[in-house]
């Protein structure tokens, strides 16, 4: 039901269980990923973590960045009737939103989900808690130095909708001149990897992807964590092989 997005009435006569039992495994099934594997695969970045970021996105030509920050939405079909002019936006489908933070390996660093859909990113970040350890004082210590002056916070990449502060970058809209051009075209490819984050967990749990079919919130919640979870776990087994081929043998010989 995760990976293909069936309803549980789908796989009845397949499996010989009923509609509510195939329900009440997957919410079982929910519920012993997150308990199990939700300490370690929805951990906030330890000191290691936190310098392998750093490490990358200086690579990728940005110091001091952690990661790209966005939101998507999941369209509820099942919401209560009561709720749905809070849910519902201009597409006229009630939807939940899901705020992310990405790293460039897809690992997905902070999730935060169930804002109702009227709500656009601004609003979201007001009730998130993704800044809750900068204003707490628990910010890890960062440095790093650009054009001469030193700068101790981290930042996200985000677009233009977020708010001008210290910790979101955003693109320059309308670049005029060659070196603005060449700091929008870097920033707007590397503050992708948020939004091919959500492309691939869409494409791994179909799920997440089709109308949630559920009437209780709570239980769509924990499917999606569920879900990035399960996504965490792929993007550790797979990134170390993301460059563990030679490129050179790919290389085309000369001609003479």
């Amino acid at each position: 039901m995760m990976a293909y997005g069936c309803p549980a009435d789908a796989v009845d006569e397949y499996l010989r269980l009923g509609e509510t039992t195939a329900l009440l495994c997957l919410e079982h099934f929910v519920q012993g990923i997150i308990n199990l594997f939700g300490a370690e695969y929805l951990r906030r970045p330890t000191p290691e973590d936190l310098q392998r970021l750093l490490d990358i996105g200086e690579i990728r030509g940005f110091p001091g960045m952690i990661g790209s920050i966005d939101c998507m939405h999941w369209e509820w079909k099942n919401c209560p009737t009561a709720w749905k002019g809070q849910y519902t936006r201009g597409s006229g489908k009630p939807t939940i939103v899901l705020e992310a933070v990405a790293s460039a390996d897809l690992w997905i660093w902070h999730a935060f989900f169930g804002p109702p859909g009227t709500l656009n990113d601004i609003n979201v970040l007001d009730r998130s808690p993704v800044f809750d350890d900068i204003l707490q004082g628990r910010a890890p210590k960062v440095n790093y130095i650009i054009n001469g002056h030193e700068y101790h916070l981290a930042y996200y990449l985000t677009d233009g909708i977020y708010p001008k502060w210290a910790t979101f970058v955003q693109s320059i809209p309308l670049p005029q001149s060659p070196k603005a051009t060449l700091f929008a075209t870097h920033q707007e490819a590397v503050r992708k990897d948020v939004e091919r984050a959500f492309g691939v967990l869409q494409a791994r749990f179909a799920i997440v992807k089709n109308p949630a079919l559920l009437w209780d919130k709570i239980k769509i919640g924990k499917i999606m964590r569920a879900c990035i979870i399960l996504h965490n776990m792929i993007v550790e087994d797979e990134r170390d092989g993301y460059t563990q081929f030679d490129v050179s043998i790919f290389a085309q010989q000369e001609s003479n």
